[in-house]
């Protein structure tokens, strides 16, 4: 079951001090409630943003073909998938995500849209790939209990060259602006998607969080950028 918005927020009480410490949430989606709802939601306004930061990886300098083989890691129901599938028609585009009912959805929106997509329900644990030319994610880093994790798929899967966009909710500093963001931007939304915005907001991580584990796995050369009131971007190329 999942925890109410009170609860969630009650559990942080004792992780306060001058800045909230994070608090993991599951790794997966596995309720169906939860997912319908995710996927039924309207997020376009943030995967626009996300696939025009991936535009801006092959237009800005240094600029580079289009790339043959793409990764989408936690790909859930396709929103960045598909689009990227459409976006670079030759490609291979691979998806990967550990929550069946997720793919389920995924794989519905391709077949409506004519699209052949790679979608592989695994852990990041237990994914094995050739390299990739883009590797992207949308929203999983605060959802991995072992962040350095996404790095290290993130140098192993990465061709010559690869380019890299990830997406990610940010940490705020206090319950108080948990509570504020949530007024302002889903203050309406269904309960379960509320109760998922607070928690994951909980379960990010600060661009000093990411510099540090960037650094640690060698990947230092990729910029982490905080982006409007509660996101932060990492993007750049692997040599």
């Amino acid at each position: 079951m999942l925890a109410t918005i009170g609860s969630v927020l009650s559990r942080l009480v004792g992780h306060v001090s001058t800045r909230m410490q994070r608090l993991p949430e599951p790794e997966l989606m596995r309720d169906v409630v939860q997912v319908m709802a995710y996927a039924a939601a309207d997020f376009s306004a943030g995967d626009q943003r996300t696939l025009a930061l991936i535009d801006a990886l092959f237009t800005s300098p240094p600029t580079g073909t289009a790339p043959a083989v793409i990764l989408d890691l936690g790909c859930g129901p396709g929103n960045i998938t598909l689009p990227l599938a459409r976006r670079f028609p030759g490609a291979q585009v691979i998806g990967v995500d550990g929550s069946p009912a997720m793919l389920e959805v995924a794989r519905e929106r391709a077949d409506q849209q004519g699209l052949q997509i790679d979608l592989r329900c695994s852990t990041l644990q237990g994914l094995a790939l050739e390299p990739v030319d883009l590797i992207v994610s949308n929203s999983l880093l605060h959802h991995l209990h072992e962040p350095d994790l996404l790095w290290r798929l993130t140098r192993r899967f990465a061709a010559p060259g690869c380019r890299v966009l990830h997406r990610d909710l940010r940490r705020p500093v206090s319950l108080a602006e948990v509570h504020r963001l949530q007024q302002l931007h889903c203050p309406d939304a269904p309960a379960v998607l509320i109760q998922d915005f607070c928690a994951s907001l909980v379960a990010a991580f600060t661009p000093e969080e990411v510099r540090q584990q960037l650094a640690a796995a060698g990947l230092d050369a990729l910029s982490v950028e905080a982006e409007d009131d509660r996101y932060l971007v990492v993007s750049g190329l692997v040599d």
